[in-house]
């Protein structure tokens, strides 16, 4: 069972959005205040894509196929991804937090544990694989605690 302290800070990120919480008081009933928003604008792929995916004949068959087009959606997801892992290890260097709890969808909190500096990894006390981006204070903070009691 991992508790969160006074002074441990919870990230909420999705693709988009990010939160920075600390806990204000202990893991018995945390208490949550937000220290920072981080938000990118990411319109939807077909906002950001160019034109129809190109095509090519086919040497073998009269026929055409079409390339794979780039989805600019979630390059943008990932890119932010790297990103919040940039933004994390400034902070840690500088000593802001000494535990985090990461809490984000399973595809995004793949693409930041594989982003993350060995600095920000050693802090890390627990990972919450949920989105909760949209949700309240109040309610990231019984999710939190009762994933982390789990």
């Amino acid at each position: 069972m991992t508790k969160i302290k006074n002074g441990t800070w919870v990230v909420v990120a999705d693709g988009e959005k990010a939160l920075f919480l600390r806990n204000i008081t202990d893991g018995e009933n945390p208490n949550l205040e937000v220290i920072r928003k981080e938000e990118q604008d990411n319109p939807k792929d077909i906002d950001q894509s160019a034109n129809r995916p190109g095509r090519v004949g086919q040497s073998a068959n009269p026929g055409k196929s079409a390339y794979d087009d780039t989805d600019w959606h979630e390059l943008a997801k990932d890119r932010f991804a790297a990103d919040l892992a940039d933004m994390l290890y400034a902070r840690a260097h500088k000593g802001q937090f000494d535990s985090i709890v990461l809490v984000a969808s399973p595809h995004i909190l793949g693409e930041l544990r594989d982003q993350l500096h060995q600095e920000v990894t050693q802090k890390v006390i627990g990972e919450i694989d949920k989105t909760l981006t949209n949700h309240t204070v109040g309610d990231i903070e019984k999710i939190v605690k009762s994933d982390l009691a789990a």
